[in-house]
């Protein structure tokens, strides 16, 4: 990608500084890898791994994020670094550990992202031969009292997804399911050096390999996966492995859902009525038009109610869908953190309750266990200028994820519609507004001195003022009106979408277009007009004379004869 692509990704995905996020130019690898301690690549990985995890950006200013990029590797590869880092670093633990490489196209600068998983229960990493941890924005020896909360911290109870079960083989997996795990595990694994033999594996050295078996034996996960639909239900019981998907909207109608989940989350999704609508902005002359739900949304959302499931609870997970929203339920409180804590993509989680599927499913593609799954869904809404993601109705025993297929205040998706320059956290702040969610008195200045929320505690809303801002500008070109290619362009692809168009219905789309001062009879000139222009063009051609003709279109022969609209 281009720097100034690259640019924009960092800034979007890492903002800013904090206990998850480090930033730092490290030009030479040479003695920056295992250099000063307290000073250097090891020193901050060890940091950031004792809070909850995070990232090192390499190759970027540490104030600024400007590109410098790495300029001497030394003998340090994005390969190798990990393991380097892993031998130097006691504890650090080698799952999630991983370098992503981003170079530049344009201007030849390479960036590598580290992530960094956070430390094993009750064991802090050391560099150096000292434990280290971010305090505000400096990177300093252990507090005793970070210590002491990090040797206080539970052990994980025993997985439930990675239990053997007894009786269970290969007889017991859907055909189809295999196939598809095995396509999407190839999809990831293509810079692996054994990637060509893959499809020469048997199966079970492909479920070995994906981390789904252990040593042949089928386990939860597996059956949860890849499970025969007829089968996998009766190893599994009496835990009611089961999505159930409930339509609540004007109808009653709902379907029960079991394994292999990695085919029918997907069967699950064609249930869900999907439909476009349109958002109005107040300084665009056309609407815009987005899907109510987006589809990777969606199934990652039913995915990670699969990876996260309390299955000891014996329930379903609950798929509710709404005119307005889709509700989804899965037993457990939310395991690591607080759900918002993953909104802006920099908190990595390190635990979860069933770890043995949770990596199956990222092998075959399924969750990104680096906590981007909850910002991707955050960033799919707030592009398309929606409330935000909402675990407001979750509790100590379940996780509701509501995702809104449509606005709550007309002013907020105004406003993201408008401002797209908004970071992710006055958006975050703006969505709990619009929710009359409480924000910070800090926060409420910060919104209030820019303009974007008016009112007083605790009855803050989104402000109108910057639509009223630039209603001048919305007026002048709503008054001069879209261009002629702009209008010809909508009338064949409207003609082209709909397979021919009467003279009535084009009006009906070419109206709103024209300059708002133009009365009907005026505008219905400039239609037929336009039309007869077109078609002496070859651009479209009536089938017959009248006013009932449809219109088609053409084979962009010219002709001379006189129109029949």
């Amino acid at each position: 990608m281009k720097e100034a692509d690259l640019q924009q990704y960092l800034v979007a995905r890492f903002p800013k500084e904090t206990g998850a996020c480090e930033w730092k130019q490290f030009k030479r690898l040479k003695h920056a890898v295992t250099g000063a301690k307290g000073d250097d690549i090891a020193s901050y990985v060890a940091g950031i791994a004792n809070q909850e995890g995070g990232h090192l950006v390499i190759g970027v200013e540490d104030e600024t994020l400007r590109i410098v990029g790495i300029q001497d590797f030394h003998t340090y590869t994005a390969d190798n670094l990990g393991p380097r880092l892993i031998g130097f670093c006691a504890h650090l633990d080698s799952e999630g550990l991983k370098v992503d490489t981003h170079a530049t196209e344009d201007t030849g600068k390479t960036v590598w992202v580290l992530h960094i998983p956070k430390h094993q229960p009750r064991t802090p990493v050391y560099a150096h031969g000292k434990a280290w941890q971010r305090l505000n924005d400096e990177l300093v020896e252990m507090r005793p009292e970070r210590l002491a909360a990090i040797l206080r911290e539970p052990i994980a109870r025993s997985d439930w997804s990675a239990e053997i079960v007894v009786g269970a083989s290969l007889d017991d997996l859907d055909t189809a399911a295999l196939e598809k795990a095995r396509e999407k595990f190839k999809e990831r694994k293509t810079k692996e050096p054994w990637y060509a033999d893959i499809d020469r594996w048997d199966w079970p050295t492909f479920l070995d390999k994906a981390k789904i078996t252990v040593n042949g034996q089928i386990t939860r996960a597996a059956l949860l996966l890849l499970g025969n639909a007829t089968k996998a239900a009766h190893y599994l019981s009496p835990h009611p492995t089961q999505f159930t998907w409930k339509l609540d909207a004007g109808e009653q109608a709902y379907e029960h859902f079991g394994p292999p989940f990695i085919l029918t989350t997907t069967e699950l999704l064609q249930r869900i009525r999907n439909v476009p609508q349109k958002l109005f902005p107040n300084n665009q002359l056309l609407p815009v038009s987005i899907q109510k739900y987006e589809t990777p949304s969606i199934l990652e959302a039913m995915h990670n109610c699969i990876a996260h499931q309390d299955y000891e609870q014996h329930e379903r997970v609950l798929v509710t869908e709404t005119a307005d929203r889709l509700i989804f339920e899965n037993a457990g409180a939310f395991f690591e953190g607080k759900a918002e804590d993953y909104f802006k993509g920099t908190r990595t989680p390190r635990r979860y309750r069933n770890p043995w599927l949770a990596h199956a499913m990222a092998e075959v593609s399924m969750i990104d266990t680096l906590g981007y799954g909850i910002h991707e869904i955050t960033e799919s809404q707030r592009k398309r200028f929606l409330p935000l993601p909402d675990y407001g109705r979750s509790t100590d025993t379940h996780t509701v994820l509501e995702v809104l297929g449509r606005p709550i205040d007309e002013k907020y998706s105004q406003l993201l519609l408008e401002r797209r320059d908004l970071d992710i956290d006055t958006v975050i702040l703006l969505d709990r507004v619009q929710k009359h969610l409480p924000i910070s008195d800090a926060a409420a200045t910060k919104l209030r001195r820019e303009g974007l929320i008016e009112g007083r505690k605790p009855n803050l809303h989104v402000s109108a003022s910057i639509a009223a801002a630039t209603e001048t500008e919305a007026s002048y070109t709503r008054a001069k009106g879209a261009t002629k290619d702009q209008i010809t362009h909508f009338v064949v692809e409207h003609i082209k979408e709909f397979d021919g168009s009467t003279r009535g219905k084009l009006e009906e789309l070419v109206f709103p277009l024209l300059p708002a001062g133009l009365t009907d009879k005026q505008k219905s000139d400039r239609v037929k007009n336009l039309l007869s222009e077109m078609r002496r063009k070859g651009m479209i051609w009536p089938d017959r004379a009248g006013p009932g003709a449809i219109w088609q279109l053409g084979d962009g022969t010219p002709t001379s004869r006189t129109s029949r609209d």
